[in-house]
Formats: C-alpha cells, structure tokens, sequence
C-alpha cells in the first residue's frame, strides 16, 4: 500500500498568525487507555511581521536536558515586540522521551534523530519526524537543534555541525557557531548516514542548520548552560529574527576542532567495567592507554587494554562505567584555526 504524504498531526497552534501563542501538536496513538488518543507535543509560535522564520528544537533525545531548558526560558519570557520574523519552538519535540527522560521514545523506541524524513503513517515518533520535514521545515530559513550528550556520554561544552562542501554553505555555518560562541565548536566531516538525522533534512531544504552537545551523563550542567543562554541571543540576533536591545555585548571567542567521523572513534572491545585512564578535554597521542576492561565474573583475568590510534583531544567520553562491546568510549577532535 502507497504511504500516505499528508501528515497525521494536527497542530492547535497557527503558525502564520501574528503575535504568541503556544499548545500542542497532537500526534494520533491508538494505545489500551486510549484507543482514540493522542501525545502532546509542546509547540510555542511568536509572529511578528516581516523577517526570518527560525525552528529552535530540543528534547530529540529525553535525556539531554540544557536544550530543554534554554527553550521552555527562551518561550516564557520572549515577547512579540523582540521579534521581527518567526521562532517556532520545540521544547520537548520527543514528547514520551523527554517524560521517561530516556534516549529514545517508550512507546516505540523511537529515536527521533535517525528517523528522517519520518513517515506520515509510521510509529509516533516516525509521525513527528515527517511533520517536522514536511510542515516546518519547508517554512523557515534556520533550524537549531540543541542537544547534550544524554545519560552514555558527555562532551565538551560545544556547538557543532556537519560541515557543508559549498563554501558560501559552509562560512554561513561557521557563523552560527562563532555567534553562538560556545567554549567549544566542533566540524564533523565525512559523517554517514546523515539522511536520517535533521541535518539531513535541513540540507535536502535548503534550511541552515546547528546544533550543540551541551555536557551530558544525563545531568543539568550549570556553567555549560549559562554559556548556552548566553549564546542563544547571539545566535538569534545574528540570523536576524531577534531585534537588538544596544546592550549587547560580543561574542566571545570559541575553540574550534575538527572531528572526522569514522576516525578518532575508540570502542569498547570487551565487556565488562571500564576504569578510564584519560579525561574530558585531555590531549592524548596514538598508542597512549584510554582505558582497561575489567572483568567482574573472572576477575583474575588480566583486564583488556584500550588505546588511542591517533593523536588528538577527546572531546567526548562514555559516562557509565559499565560498557560493553561495541560502545563508544572516546571520540577524538583535532584543533584547527578558523
């Protein structure tokens, strides 16, 4: 049977009328307490006149919490007088996620940000991700996506995209980065399956985009977050959709690493308890000793060794110490000057 185009969702929100205005998304679920049912999906809308539309997204992932903040703040105190343009936002976009405070969704394991271009007759969160590509994304200029390493991992407190090939594409990225102006901005190249994720969607319309690892191991960051809040009006003032108060101050100057996907990954090659020997920030060179595996059901065994490959900062570390083949210990970036 041909897929449905039209999406299912329903929004109580009218995204071209002027002014606020904020309700939900209802995304049909048919489940055994309510079988004509829907999940709400928080969505805020601020109007006012001529000028950029921008989607501020966060809460693809449950556990990743700054993001979630920084729009429920951002959403409360923003007024129509500051706006010249569209913000449509989208606190808690994976609705059942963020109220498990899981990675991907409950009720159909769903993780938003490998689901795109989504599916109008799909699972829930397969719903969301067509509405998102078919409905918003075709009517704004920007997207931002704000996302922290969630509970398995955490990050340098960073902003980061995957750089575009266009050079016109790729300086534009570079300015959301530098405007946003985290401790840290990271440029991934050579990143596969990229059609699956939001930026994939973003590329495919034409529709800027950034995104961010605001800390992680599934705990609410302070200092990352008050660098977050501090760069969101930078952002939204850079893109035209924020008006400027006269007050602002500049944009402080950010670290900028290049990560290579595929490369500079180091994985977990046995399973049990991982006893780090590296930390968060740290420059390692190839060969140097990440880590060692314990293993707690033979522990006279001699614990399995892991090394780096390559020389660089690790900008990413796995959180629990409980791993297991194939998971992610380190991610590495190297420094590069822009």
């Amino acid at each position: 049977m041909e897929k449905r185009r039209e999406s299912q969702l329903s929004s109580e929100v009218d995204l071209h009328s002027e002014g606020k205005a904020h309700g939900y998304l209802r995304v049909p679920f048919s489940s055994n307490s309510a079988g004509f049912g829907w999940i709400p999906v928080p969505i805020a809308v601020v109007k006012n006149g001529e000028g950029p539309s921008v989607l501020l997204m966060a809460g693809s992932h449950g556990d990743e919490y700054e993001g979630q903040v920084l729009l429920m703040n951002l959403l409360r105190s923003i007024t129509t007088d500051n706006i010249q343009g569209r913000l449509i936002i989208l606190p808690g976009v994976n609705a059942p996620a963020v109220a498990a405070g899981t990675r991907v969704s409950p009720i159909d394991d769903g993780n938003l940000n490998r689901l795109f271009p989504g599916d109008a007759n799909g699972t829930p969160t397969e719903m969301v991700a067509h509405y998102i590509d078919s409905v918003l994304l075709p009517q704004v200029r920007y997207c931002f996506d704000f996302h922290s390493g969630g509970y398995s991992c955490e990050y340098i407190p960073a902003a980061h995209l995957v750089a575009p090939d266009v050079p016109d594409l790729r300086d534009e990225a570079i300015g959301f980065l530098k405007a946003f102006a985290m401790p840290n901005s990271i440029l991934i190249e050579g990143l596969k399956g990229g059609e699956q994720r939001l930026l994939g969607s973003c590329r495919r319309l034409g529709v800027g985009h950034m995104s961010t690892e605001l800390g992680g191991a599934g705990v609410f960051s302070l200092d990352i977050f008050r660098a977050a809040e501090r760069g969101l009006p930078r952002l939204l003032r850079h893109v035209g959709v924020l008006k400027s108060n006269g007050e602002e101050e500049s944009a402080p100057t950010s670290t900028f690493y290049l990560r290579q996907a595929g490369t500079g990954m180091v994985y977990a090659t046995a399973t049990g308890v991982l006893e780090a020997r590296c930390k968060l920030g740290e420059d390692v060179t190839a060969g140097e000793v990440a880590g060692v595996v314990h293993f707690t059901e033979t522990p006279w065994r001699e614990p399995e060794v892991i090394r780096f490959k390559q020389d660089g900062t690790i900008i990413n570390k796995r959180s629990p110490a409980r791993t297991k083949i194939g998971d992610n210990l380190f991610a590495l970036g190297t420094r590069i000057e822009i």
